[in-house]
């Protein structure tokens, strides 16, 4: 198992004058796979979003690995190491292609594999806004095992299972928990959640372990 380490110290995020995220302290072990779950701007996605640098109002230590972000330099290597799938998808203001996405990821022939497994290979030449939800999510999923291929050792990602169904989900939660990552995971799928090594509950910007 691969994977990277993640420790935050006193992490604080705001929205202007809202604090989002109060005082999280959290260690997570490399390889290790944890979920964040908790009601709907409880402040989930926004401490996914300070690890990768996506959230700017934060205040205490998120060291990846070990590293900080004190220089650009350390910023590029965290987004590097980090791959990152988003709640909703972005399908872009401009015709991205399936395939365009994928090559985001920087390992698109291991991508393109990864969607024919996940059943969306061939969409790859279609633009994203003409995919449904669950098949945008799909691509999303595929361009994180690119990311891992092309080696990333962390992987957030964001309810990355609510636009599919059923089996889906259950397709998805096993190949999210098979990765040779460090896994955080914000979802409420049991069975995404049932995979990981701890469940974690967020309420009112605190995280504490859930009962």
């Amino acid at each position: 198992m691969g994977g990277l380490d993640v420790r935050m110290r006193g992490v604080v995020c705001r929205h202007g004058r809202v604090e989002a995220v109060a005082d999280v302290d959290l260690e997570i072990a490399a390889g290790e796979r944890v979920a964040l779950t908790g009601t709907n701007g409880s402040g989930k996605t926004t401490l996914l979003r300070a690890v990768l640098g996506l959230h700017r109002q934060v205040s205490g230590s998120i060291l990846v690995g070990g590293r900080g972000t004190a220089s650009a330099a350390e910023w590029a290597w965290r987004r590097r190491c980090c791959a990152w799938i988003p709640q909703k998808p972005a399908a872009g203001r401009f015709p991205l292609l399936g395939d365009e996405l994928l090559a985001s990821g920087g390992a698109p022939a291991e991508a393109a594999e990864a969607a024919r497994k996940l059943g969306v290979g061939t969409l790859l030449g279609r633009p994203l806004h003409t995919l449904s939800g669950g098949q945008l999510q799909r691509m999303y999923l595929a361009r994180a095992i690119g990311s891992v291929a092309a080696g990333a050792e962390v992987l957030l990602a964001d309810e990355p299972t609510a636009a599919l169904d059923f089996g889906g989900q259950e397709e998805a939660a096993d190949v999210l928990a098979a990765l040779p990552v460090t896994l955080v995971v914000v979802t409420h799928d049991r069975a995404l959640a049932e995979r990981c090594d701890r469940v974690l509950e967020m309420a009112a910007g605190r995280l504490r372990e859930a009962g």
